[in-house]
């Protein structure tokens, strides 16, 4: 259930002494309460608790890390609260070392299933991947997205929310005292699925949105640019539940949308339990159904919702910084076509854009087979190489 606009705040402010509680007891100073928060600059730190970081139970990493609640911008553009974790090689470095704001992939939309959650304890799905660019000397700031781990119902696949979430993930981790970053560390964003969509939006949001921060480039996979589109190709097959829980997202951010209204018993049982639980059982719950199966009138025939969903299509504006963008050809989740459509468009307003095909493969292994060329082209940014685009 979506909590009402007091009870969200009180629940800020619950999550917010106790977490400035834990800190204050590691001597780790929380940076403003949850009042401050929302009176303070996006990226702001709220409150900071010691963390760890483990690819798998127990497995040493060498670095220190930090959960943090930090200020972001909501959907519908007032100011919220999202948490998210910062991890720091300790690997003796004094100089500056740049910095990876990463998106994951759907996770799910229950609290449980939120990052930073699961990196202290080996549970996490992208660890691994994360662990690739620790291992190359970079911070990492790892984001739970609006929703993901604080009160309220996560908004997924609402893509502006996603970006600023990204964004300002990399300035608050900046602004960590301890974590050996500044307002000159370079940055690189990378995310791949609901982590392509959300960093596809803070590369085309960071010329407006957060332009102080120094972005070398965007590196971003398997992106669902045209929730329209994804919708239509999934409908019926072995992703439909990513629908639903698509349609719970938007409805989470504005609910004059009225999902629940939409809904017959089934869908409404399926669409709750997907609130509470993480991608493993809400794919499986959801696969192979159609809309109608579920619904009593298809909402995405309605034009609020059709225009709800148009604010989250990515391809409008042209990232300000290089992007390298990968698709797999035999993705049976996010349409191929859907990737080159943003690729063509991206490159039509005259954006610095390096595509790849994933020739073999599909919509998961995608992400595990690239991440070393993406980790590669990110190192060339920062590094300052040329870029080589294919528009």
């Amino acid at each position: 259930m979506r909590l009402r606009t007091p009870t969200r705040k009180a629940a800020v402010a619950a999550v917010t002494a106790v977490a400035a509680l834990a800190a204050a007891s590691a001597g780790i100073p929380a940076t403003a309460t949850a009042s401050e928060a929302g009176a303070g600059r996006p990226g702001d730190l709220v409150d900071v608790a010691p963390s760890a970081f483990h690819p798998l139970p127990g497995q040493p990493t060498g670095t220190k890390a930090w959960k943090i609640h930090y200020r972001s911008t909501a959907a519908d553009g007032a100011p919220n609260t999202v948490s998210g974790t910062v991890i720091v090689p300790q690997d003796g470095r004094t100089g500056p070392r740049p910095l990876v704001t990463y998106a994951v992939g759907t996770v799910g939309m229950g609290d449980s299933c939120a990052p930073s959650n699961n990196l202290p304890y080996g549970t996490a799905m992208e660890a691994n991947l994360i662990q690739q660019l620790t291992l190359r000397g970079w911070a990492v700031v790892v984001t739970d997205y609006e929703g993901l781990g604080t009160p309220g119902v996560h908004t997924y696949t609402v893509g502006p929310s996603a970006g600023r979430a990204v964004l300002d993930a990399a300035r608050a981790a900046e602004r960590l005292p301890g974590a050996g970053l500044s307002a000159d560390t370079p940055v690189g964003i990378m995310g791949y699925s609901q982590g392509g969509q959300a960093s596809g939006w803070a590369a085309e949001l960071q010329g407006s949105y957060a332009p102080e921060l120094k972005v070398k480039g965007t590196a971003t996979g398997g992106v669902p640019a045209d929730l329209m589109k994804v919708a239509d190709f999934n409908n019926g097959s072995y992703g439909s539940g990513l629908i639903f829980m698509a349609a719970a997202g938007q409805d989470a951010a504005f609910p004059e949308l009225r999902l629940d209204s939409y809904l017959n018993p089934a869908g409404k049982a399926l669409v709750a339990g997907m609130k509470e639980n993480c991608v493993a059982i809400d794919a499986i719950a959801g696969s192979f159904k159609r809309i109608s199966d579920l619904t009593t009138r298809n909402p995405l025939e309605q034009p609020d919702w059709q225009a709800r969903l148009n604010q989250s299509r990515l391809g409008r504006t042209a990232p300000a910084a290089p992007v390298h963008q990968y698709h797999a050809l035999g993705d049976e989740l996010i349409p191929y076509a859907v990737g080159r459509q943003l690729r063509s468009e991206w490159c039509a307003k005259g954006a610095n854009v390096e595509w790849d095909t994933i020739w073999v493969g599909e919509h998961v292994s995608g992400v595990i087979t690239h991440s070393l060329a993406a980790g590669d082209w990110l190192a060339d940014r920062f590094a300052d190489r040329p870029t080589h685009p294919n528009c």
